[in-house]
């Protein structure tokens, strides 16, 4: 099996998600496809290439649903932390994002150390690297 390329040609990094997640986040993909089609159709090709794991076998330094993450990208060599969140959850000012931007759907089911090309919603084309990655909090 071969390593799937992003359209830049770059080799797309490993990624697992959580299987409990997966019926909600293709609902979600779907829901968006309308209003902002790139991201729906980015977030149902990750979901497509990861490797689903039962909850409990999820490493804590795979990016989740909650998980905060920090990250530089390596564009301008910013780093940011962030929490990616369900879109009801987002709220930029506490730095919740949305599985459902460029960023959290570029970040979600990657672990430490990885590096992504993503498109923002300008069309720029950005790589992030993945510093670390802390698991969501007990509910």
């Amino acid at each position: 099996m071969t390593t799937p390329l992003s359209a830049s040609g770059q080799r797309l990094p490993k990624i697992h998600l959580d299987k409990t997640l997966v019926s909600r986040l293709e609902a979600l993909a779907s829901a968006t496809m309308r209003r902002s089609p790139e991201v729906g159709e980015r977030l149902l090709n990750e979901i497509a290439r990861a490797k689903l794991v039962p909850p409990e076998k999820l490493r804590d330094d795979i990016v989740t649903i909650g998980s905060e993450v920090t990250y530089r990208n390596l564009s301008n060599d910013r780093t940011r932390t962030v929490v990616v969140s369900y879109p009801e959850d987002a709220d930029i000012d506490q730095q919740r994002i949305s599985v459902l931007t460029p960023i959290g759907v570029a970040l979600l089911g990657l672990s430490a150390g990885a590096t992504i090309s993503w498109n923002t919603r300008d069309d720029e084309t950005r790589v992030l690297e993945v510093l670390e990655v802390k698991p969501p909090a007990p509910i």
